[in-house]
């Protein structure tokens, strides 16, 4: 059985299904790329893929090794490049929350996680990772 199954809704539009448990995700084209720009655009959900997975296998860590990591947030940015078009830069802030103070081995635990979690290690080494960890 498959993961996802995603339909073709026309003018630039798919739904994804998660075939496990039925949410659902909508996809458009760009503004800049022919479309109406009113949902996460493919690459965007790439971008937002790993953003989440750090933030994932940064939780499974935390909480092996005790760390509250409750509140973290991150903000991302997508740089596209145009020939050929694809992503060229993905930017991720990670801001810590303000009530934990993390020693130095937390921090090199988190951090190595993120940066080793199974999206930032699929992506093609052309795609620029810049990640940043405000403290």
């Amino acid at each position: 059985m498959s993961t996802i199954s995603t339909v073709y809704s026309g003018n630039l539009r798919t739904q994804a299904t998660h075939n496990a448990s039925g949410n659902t995700i909508i996809t458009d084209a760009p503004t800049d790329n022919n479309g109406r720009g009113e949902a996460f655009s493919p690459s965007d959900l790439v971008c937002a893929a790993l953003g989440s997975c750090m933030l994932t296998i940064m939780g499974i860590v935390a909480e092996r090794n005790n760390i509250q990591l409750e509140g973290t947030t991150l903000e991302i940015k997508k740089i596209m490049a145009a020939e050929p078009r694809r992503i060229a830069e993905v930017v991720i802030g990670f801001n810590m929350p303000d009530s934990n103070t993390f020693t130095d081995k937390e921090k090199a635990i988190l951090e190595n996680a993120a940066r080793t979690c199974p999206v930032a290690l699929s992506l093609h080494p052309e795609i620029k990772q810049t990640v940043a960890f405000n403290y």
